[in-house]
């Protein structure tokens, strides 16, 4: 294994092209996974305008407007990390309403948002049109391990230390459950493309091989 060590921009730069000329049939459908701390939802959106520019059609698509509802989510209490890492997210919703409609014989046509957790009701959003030869780009945590079909997989990594420090107090409630996910998913061990993230501003791709 190789840690090479990146700059942000770079590392976009690198993504992008990768998923340019990434060759699958119909449309490309990318995870970005991490936790919130490592910034997933960043990345996703950092990758949108490079990958328009090379003239690949882009709709990113957040995790967190596909949790399931509250009376659903919360029912054994608002900071059960069980409950949010086996079930806050509707991947049914996010797998028919986007990653099936953008795969193979997909229709093409995505729902951008389902659920807006804030008010707790349908987002109402419209549907969207992603032609052959787009990228839909999907972020947020815990995204691998359930099959939801992804033709491309990037995981963003943190060491527990970096993890517990980076993320909001408020939050600390889903530790476990992260600890849960690297231990019985282990995603580090087959995304497409794995970050080390512990620090932002001096990421790292990690790389099969011997080390440096």
């Amino acid at each position: 294994m190789r840690v090479r060590p990146i700059t942000p921009e770079r590392l976009v730069s690198e993504l992008s092209d990768r998923l340019t000329s990434a060759a699958v049939p119909g449309r490309l459908r990318v995870a970005v996974d991490g936790p919130p701390a490592a910034g997933p939802d960043a990345l996703a959106a950092a990758l949108v305008d490079p990958l328009r520019a090379s003239g690949r059609p882009v709709v990113h698509v957040l995790a967190a407007d596909f949790l399931r509802p509250a009376s659903v989510r919360l029912e054994h209490g608002r900071t059960n990390p069980d409950a949010y890492y086996e079930g806050w997210v509707d991947e049914a919703g996010l797998r028919r309403e986007v990653l099936d409609p953008a795969g193979p014989g997909g229709s093409g046509r995505l729902l951008p948002s389902l659920w807006d957790a804030s008010t707790d009701r349908a987002s109402r959003a419209g549907y969207v049109e992603l032609p052959p030869g787009g990228v839909v780009l999907v972020s947020g945590a815990l995204l691998l391990g359930g099959g939801l079909p992804f033709d491309v997989t990037v995981h963003l990594e943190l060491t527990p230390a970096a993890l517990a420090r980076r993320t909001d107090p408020e939050l600390h409630w889903t530790l476990p459950a992260f600890a849960r996910y690297a231990d019985e998913v282990a995603p580090a061990s087959f995304a497409d493309v794995v970050v080390r993230a512990d620090d932002p501003r001096h990421p790292a791709v990690v790389e099969p091989g011997e080390p440096d």
